[in-house]
């Protein structure tokens, strides 16, 4: 009886999970998302990022500042650690924490992270980034989601053209970018 209540309540909560996942879901900004088209260093890679925009979506509603760490576990894993402030960029700090994993194949340009333990899994993919790892352009294969990365809050504009250009060159519609405030 207590394996079945036990199953019960974890079937539920997933089922919960992917609910609310879809209910987050934004329009498509592309509909043929391309695959990632460098192999990533995750050596490089690791280190702060901050979001200079983004496709809205629900679980980033209202946040500015947004900053994303990863880091190299002993375990193989990837550590992610997203930050950002709620309504503002002096706003209350809301942090998410989890871990990704790579995906065999890929080159390290593609991971599986997860934020809420083994129940939900997201595709991050590193589409584009720069040779010198200063900014990356990161989607998923649904075209829902994307994010524009710098290792600056405020890049020059004409970094953030060179950024803005190459993810239309992917397909992506640009108008739909909500830029992140520092």
């Amino acid at each position: 009886m207590k394996r079945t209540l036990r199953f019960s309540i974890i079937a539920l909560s997933a089922l919960a999970l992917t609910a609310c996942a879809t209910l987050q879901r934004g329009p498509v900004g592309n509909a043929e998302v391309p695959q990632p088209g460098k192999p990533v260093d995750l050596n490089r890679y690791a280190g702060l990022w901050y979001e200079i925009g983004r496709y809205e979506n629900g679980f980033e509603r209202g946040c500015e500042g947004v900053i994303a760490e990863y880091t190299l576990r002993p375990d193989g894993l990837v550590g992610v650690r997203n930050s950002c402030r709620q309504d503002g960029v002096n706003g209350e700090q809301k942090v998410s924490e989890g871990r990704a994993r790579v995906v065999e194949g890929s080159q390290n340009a593609k991971l599986k992270v997860s934020f809420f333990g083994p129940f939900y899994v997201g595709d991050y993919w590193v589409l584009d980034r720069a040779d010198d790892y200063s900014w990356s352009i990161v989607g998923e294969p649904s075209g829902r989601y994307l994010w524009l990365l710098s290792r600056t809050p405020r890049p020059s504009e004409a970094q953030r053209a060179v950024i803005n250009r190459r993810a239309q060159e992917l397909g992506y519609d640009m108008s739909l970018v909500r830029p992140t405030l520092h």
